[in-house]
């Protein structure tokens, strides 16, 4: 089975969704997607972001090298949109600064870099805290211009009684002149978001 090509410059996912199961897969999994609330700009303008099925997501994953199980699948899909939602509501509050008369950003492409770790996640970890798990980029478009988001996604601790799966999000403009002016004007308002 010859795999599409990844040329997607949005996302770096095939242009045709790989909706078919993967060659050593024991169980059939859906391939419903779901819509997030998270609005397309360029090209797509009007549309919102389509998450990807449980046959997609096993798919990227053996793509990966990863050794998914199909039992999962019907976790992992939820929780990754969900994640996600988180992040959009995240980059949503920084972009509270800039009002626009063009209504709300939108998404141009994002672009997941797992294993290329922010100077930020560097320098936490030589003081003692645990690598991010993953990495993204969100490229925005704010009326015409592109602002870059970095966001590093770490696993959360829980307590023994708590159950389910716990994530900590660290949403912030990239290092950029604006983006340090963002930080900065966030910092003064509420003592956070400066590094």
């Amino acid at each position: 089975m010859q795999q599409p090509a990844l040329d997607n410059p949005l996302n770096n996912m095939p242009i045709t969704p790989n909706q078919t199961p993967a060659k050593d897969q024991k169980a059939p999994l859906s391939i419903d997607r779901e819509i997030s609330t998270i609005p397309m700009a360029g090209k797509h303008d009007g549309k919102n972001w389509v998450y990807p099925s449980e046959q997609m997501f096993y798919n990227a994953m053996k793509r990966k090298n990863w050794n998914p199980e199909e039992r999962d699948m019907g976790v992992v899909v939820p929780i990754h949109n969900a994640v996600n939602e988180q992040c959009w509501r995240k980059i949503l509050e920084w972009e509270g600064m800039h009002k626009t008369a063009c209504g709300q950003p939108k998404l141009l492409k994002f672009i997941g870099k797992p294993r290329d770790y922010t100077p930020k996640a560097r320098i936490l970890n030589l003081l003692g805290y645990k690598l991010p798990f993953d990495r993204h980029d969100w490229y925005i478009d704010r009326c015409g211009k592109e602002v870059r988001y970095v966001i590093d996604f770490y696993g959360g601790s829980q307590s023994p009684e708590e159950k389910g799966v716990s994530f900590f999000l660290d949403v912030r403009p990239a290092v950029s002149w604006d983006g340090i002016k963002d930080r900065v004007r966030k910092f003064w308002e509420t003592g956070s978001g400066l590094f």
